[in-house]
């Protein structure tokens, strides 16, 4: 009898081992996200569409668990003098988050800042003249506040 008992048992916390055991490495990040996430962070503005696609679409990467939080532009206002920064830093702010938790920021942190300046000249090109100037001068202003104290 005891050992029709201990082989029951036994055989239930093989089980339950294995189940815990699946369950564990269902839930881990796929295999990809340091490519997925250094994809979503260059300088292009492919980079920036393809993030900006994911972003819209947050379910379909739930799998992956990336940060997609944002405070926008911080401190700054989001929209300086009407020009529209606010997704600019929200991109920023996902290398950022995803970076860090990952153990990895120190190391992109000069890519990360490089696109966001990249993608808030992109939003000036969308001006001319005067406009197109002051825009750039906010951008570079925004970009050295994050370069020193991002």
């Amino acid at each position: 009898m005891h050992r029709r008992l201990a082989t029951a048992l036994a055989a239930s916390t093989l089980s339950l081992v294995a189940v815990v055991g699946t369950a564990t490495a269902a839930t881990a990040a796929p295999a990809d996200k340091p490519q997925v996430l250094a994809s979503w962070t260059q300088t292009s503005a492919s980079s920036y569409n393809t993030w900006a696609a994911a972003r819209t679409n947050q379910a379909a990467w739930s799998a992956y668990a990336f940060d997609w939080s944002t405070d926008y532009c911080s401190s700054s206002p989001d929209n300086p003098f009407g020009f529209p920064f606010a997704m600019s830093c929200a991109r920023h702010d996902f290398g950022y988050r995803n970076y860090k938790a990952a153990g990895a920021f120190d190391a992109n942190k000069a890519r990360l800042d490089s696109a966001f300046y990249e993608d808030l000249k992109r939003v000036c090109n969308n001006y001319s003249g005067g406009t197109k100037t002051a825009c750039n001068s906010t951008a570079w202003t925004y970009y050295q506040a994050v370069r020193a104290f991002g």
